[in-house]
């Protein structure tokens, strides 16, 4: 458990890529083809595709250089990000950091076990609250680069928690901290998990 906390503590602010310094009004003319899969303003309508809308803008950036550069490897945005600058990948995290994110609902029979995990974690098995890095009401922590989860389709985050406990995702840092807690989560945690953050907000 101590080490767990050491490494979110350590790892704070220290994630992730420098700062963005985007340009949202530009951001707003390059993202006709995100619009495709993630909506124009960042609400994707299909539950497999992220919203990016909200979503704060160092997190989105360094998700940006770690799709086109392969550390992160998403088949469906291979080649999507080649012709994008540095610049260009900074202006398009600034809009849709700029956007809010639409809220979900939570299924009602899920929600005690997703909101025990989220508020309190697994502390007998090591596993910290969510809540320590994703903020309570799930807004995350824009300048430490931790994502806003609150709103997320079930679906998506779904998927994402059982890739990192999987070891399909490793762009989560040397401290391997999603790796570490995804680890201890059960299908039936991450099903209530997943289901409690749709509805957070």
């Amino acid at each position: 458990m101590n080490k767990v906390l050491v490494s979110l503590l350590l790892t704070l602010g220290l994630t992730g890529v420098a700062q963005a310094a985007g340009d949202a009004e530009a951001g707003q003319g390059k993202v006709a083809v995100c619009g495709a899969c993630h909506g124009v303003d960042g609400n994707s309508p299909a539950p497999n595709f992220p919203k990016l809308a909200g979503q704060g803008e160092r997190y989105l950036l360094k998700q940006l250089h770690d799709i086109k550069s392969g550390a992160r490897p998403i088949i469906e945005m291979t080649g999507m990000l080649d012709n994008l600058s540095d610049q260009d990948m900074a202006d398009i995290a600034a809009y849709f950091a700029s956007q809010k994110m639409s809220v979900g609902a939570a299924d009602p029979k899920l929600v005690e076990r997703g909101e025990a995990l989220f508020r309190g974690g697994k502390l007998e098995e090591g596993m910290p609250a969510c809540i320590g890095c994703h903020a309570p009401n799930g807004a995350g922590l824009a300048a430490a680069g931790y994502p806003h989860l609150g709103g997320q389709h079930a679906q998506y985050t779904a998927k994402q928690l059982t890739d990192f406990r999987e070891g399909n995702r490793t762009n989560d840092g040397d401290a391997m901290i999603m790796r570490s807690i995804a680890a201890k989560l059960s299908n039936k945690d991450i099903e209530a998990l997943a289901s409690f953050i749709q509805g957070l907000h």
